[in-house]
Order: structure tokens, then C-alpha cells, then sequence
């Protein structure tokens, strides 16, 4: 289990959200998979939900604002001390800004971005909102990682903007994967190079007590999944809610 309290350092995961037609639906779907409790935000802010575990905030859920919408997928914001400095950076080193820094109320400052990859992502400057209040616990949010069909640029981006350094992972000898690690050695994350990758996009991992659980409760709640499979580091299993938005459940190895 892991409190956050306090801003996360440059680059790191910090807080997810997803855009959604239904909202009712969704909660109803993510409070059966992952036990969320809901705060419903007031109208004027677009009901912008925050998903609760224990009290603590986790991830959020909004009404998806454009209605002709058709694909819907969670939103991973990387920290930053100041959003501004990042995005010009960011520009610099190739990426399309696709909302420009903005104040989100007292809350903290924002931006979206598309990196060179074609990767969607935001920035989050925390003020009185830091992010996630609770991660690598069940229930919450356990890692991201980035799936390109081109992961050369996206290397190249993110140790630019972020100072990350790229390790390779030994325990995948068939995957060209790469770790993103901040200066100080703690691993955010990491690139997955996969030529049949229909388009780039940062995936979401949620940490379960039991995968095969977890895909049981989301076919029940009107979602669909694959079956779980085995990997060094635990079980796992990709899910798609009853919107089409994906992510995956991830039970780590016992240690």
C-alpha cells in the first residue's frame, strides 16, 4: 500500500481519468470490479467524479463531453512542477500540444498532450489535488505503460522531457520492452515496441487481489475480458468496460 500525500516527482503516473457516455453505468461497472465508492461532482463541473477507496481518491469518471464520441479510454496524467515549463519542453522535442496549460480551479494546473509516437497524455501540476491518494494497493492504480508500433521516437521523447534513463527488462526476452525510470532509479513505467499495435496509446493497470475474480465481476457487470494468463511478475488479464475503454487487471507475483 502506498499513501500519497504530496506531489509526485517530474514524470511520474499521478492520476487517471476516463470520459465516459454514462455515467450511472459506469460506476455501477467500476464499483463492482474494483469496490470504488463515488463523489459526484456538481453539474457545472460536469459531474466530474471522483472514484473512492477508503475514502481516499483513486481515479475519476466524467460524462464524456462530446456526444458523437465512439472510443473512450483512461487518461494518465504525468506529474510536473510546472506544467508550463513541461509543455515547452515537450513542443520542443516534438509533441503536439492538444490543450494548452490551463488552471483547473484551485485543484491544480493542467495540459494534454500527443507525444511523437501519437501517444495521448496529460500534465498535472498539483495544488490543492495531488493525484492519486492511494496506488499499488487492490482496487488502485499499479502501473502504465506505453504501446507503440514505433517506440524509437517515444524513447527518445520521454527521456528528453522527463530526464528518464531506459533499462531493458531480462525477464521478457520475446517483448521489446523498456523500463522509464526517473533519476532517482524508480521505475514509472515503461514502452512496449509491438509492430501490430493499431495505434500508440499508454495503458492502465489496475492491481487486484485476484485476476480471475476481477474478470469474473467485469463480464458480470456487463464488460467483456480475456482469460487470465501468467507472467513472471503475476496474473494478468486486458478488460474492456461496457464503453469500450480498456484496461487491465494485474494480481503481482507473491514475493
Amino acid at each position: 500500500m502506498s499513501v500519497v500525500t504530496t506531489n509526485q516527482p517530474l514524470g511520474t503516473p499521478t492520476w487517471i481519468d476516463l470520459g465516459i457516455p454514462d455515467l450511472d453505468r459506469a460506476m455501477t461497472f467500476y464499483g463492482a470490479v474494483f469496490g470504488w465508492e463515488f463523489d459526484i461532482g456538481p453539474e457545472e463541473y460536469g459531474r466530474y467524479t471522483m472514484c473512492l477507496l477508503r475514502g481516499k481518491k483513486v481515479a475519476a469518471l466524467m460524462a464524456n463531453p462530446d456526444p458523437g464520441a465512439t472510443e473512450f479510454w483512461w487518461n494518465v496524467y504525468l506529474a510536473t512542477e510546472d506544467v508550463d515549463v513541461t509543455v515547452a519542453r515537450s513542443r520542443d522535442a516534438g509533441a503536439v500540444v492538444l490543450g494548452e496549460p490551463m488552471d483547473v480551479m484551485g485543484e491544480g494546473r493542467m495540459a494534454i498532450l500527443r507525444d511523437p509516437s501519437g501517444a495521448q497524455f496529460g500534465l498535472w501540476q498539483g495544488r490543492a489535488h495531488v493525484g492519486c491518494e492511494l496506488v499499488n494497493e487492490p482496487g488502485t492504480l499499479l502501473r502504465n505503460d506505453l504501446v507503440t508500433a514505433t517506440p524509437g521516437p517515444a524513447r527518445d521523447f520521454y527521456t528528453t522531457v522527463f530526464d528518464f534513463t531506459l533499462d531493458g527488462n531480462e525477464d521478457l526476452p520475446g517483448l521489446d520492452f523498456t523500463f522509464l525510470r526517473r533519476p532517482d532509479g524508480h521505475e514509472i513505467g515503461g514502452i512496449v515496441g509491438d509492430p501490430a499495435a493499431p495505434e500508440s496509446a499508454w495503458g492502465t493497470l489496475f492491481q487486484v487481489e485476484d485476476a480471475d475474480a476481477a474478470v469474473a465481476a467485469a463480464r458480470a457487470a456487463g464488460g467483456t475480458a480475456d482469460n487470465p494468463t501468467t507472467m513472471p511478475y503475476g496474473r494478468t488479464a486486458d478488460v474492456t468496460d461496457p464503453f469500450g475503454a480498456r484496461f487491465t487487471v494485474g494480481a503481482p507475483a507473491a514475493s
